[in-house]
């Protein structure tokens, strides 16, 4: 089968390789769909640990297929299912898992992580996956692209759900990258009132506006956008870019009570951001941070896709054939569109 490989810093190659061989608890999912995450760009450029053009790793960890194969002993998946995949599994005894957050277990291992994933004609789902509740079943008229995109709406969810956002609150988003735009989707199914759509890129937030007529543009001056609509400060700010200075300034946009989601990493030479804790203190601000998602976070989030609740279909920019993809990390790199999808 084809397979891309991470070899190490800045290296990837398409490769043949075996059909992997399943056990009596396993399952093979025949791959359709695989987009690509900063994640996936980040261990291109950086390299990842343990990884080499000796111990190559297949990558992808957003993904979704058909089940082709099962164990004898797998129960819950039959030949022929279209799922999705939630890559993080635990160990399924520390104290993070006993309490449903696998994806804070120490012992974690992931597809496209840690262990072979998404970017490959087929995928190996490990009995712990399974018996862990990974595999989300899926209705026949949700496309694949949409499916592959549930693991990335499951973040999304997971750090809105610890911010509480509460119907009516004011939401500001920066970033108008394809998590910027699921963290729009989302603030507004859980009742959001005004919606404010932020990034220096013109081109990404009149995107948004073309999504979600909607939502209020601001095209970078925050605090100038804020005077021209009529308000003082929002609820909740979502910063949805690798960003340090539109972390520090996002306390200044607060009303009492507000609340921040820093949402993903900075780089490493920009991770200490100074901020003013006055801040903080007199408008009694709290600051969250979130990562992953928790098997039950996914499972939910399949099942508004299933629904019809999120219109993940909208995120996705261009489909290519695992040959092309060079170019879609390349895209994926240059934050050209949104989501760039490998279809099988």
């Amino acid at each position: 089968m084809k397979a891309i490989q991470l070899l190490g810093k800045e290296k990837i190659r398409l490769a043949e390789v075996p059909i992997p061989e399943i056990g009596e608890g396993d399952a093979l999912l025949k791959v359709k769909a695989a987009s690509i995450c900063g994640t996936d760009v980040r261990m291109y450029k950086n390299g990842y640990k343990n990884v080499s053009e000796d111990n190559p790793l297949i990558l992808g960890h957003e993904f979704a297929g058909d089940i082709v194969k099962v164990g004898s002993r797998v129960k819950g998946l039959r030949e022929g299912m279209k799922v999705s995949v939630a890559p993080n599994i635990g160990c399924g005894h520390c104290d993070h898992c006993v309490n449903g957050e696998t994806h804070l277990c120490e012992e974690m291992t992931a597809f496209g992580i840690n262990m072979p994933g998404g970017f490959a004609e087929y995928v190996r789902i490990p009995e712990n996956a399974i018996i862990q509740g990974n595999v989300a079943p899926l209705d026949e008229e949700i496309s694949y692209q949409e499916a592959a995109l549930v693991e990335p709406l499951s973040c999304v969810y997971n750090g809105q759900k610890l911010l509480g956002i509460r119907p009516g609150d004011d939401v500001l988003v920066t970033g108008m990258g394809p998590i910027g735009i699921m963290h729009i989707m989302v603030a507004k199914l859980l009742g959001a009132g005004k919606v404010f759509a932020n990034d220096l890129s013109e081109e990404r937030v009149n995107k948004a506006v073309e999504l979600f007529p909607d939502v209020y543009p601001i095209y970078g001056d925050v605090p100038a956008a804020f005077e021209k609509y009529g308000v003082k400060g929002v609820d909740v700010c979502i910063i949805a870019a690798p960003a340090a200075i539109a972390q520090a300034q996002s306390l200044e946009y607060m009303n009492m009570n507000g609340r921040l989601l820093f949402f993903g990493g900075l780089p490493e030479d920009k991770k200490i951001v100074p901020i003013n804790t006055n801040l903080i203190h007199y408008k009694q601000l709290r600051i969250q941070g979130c990562t992953k998602q928790s098997v039950g976070e996914y499972r939910l989030c399949a099942k508004l896709v299933n629904d019809k609740r999120i219109p993940l279909g909208l995120i996705m920019s261009d489909g290519y054939p695992i040959e092309d993809f060079d170019k879609a990390l390349e895209n994926a790199a240059a934050a050209k569109g949104l989501k760039h999808v490998i279809e099988f």
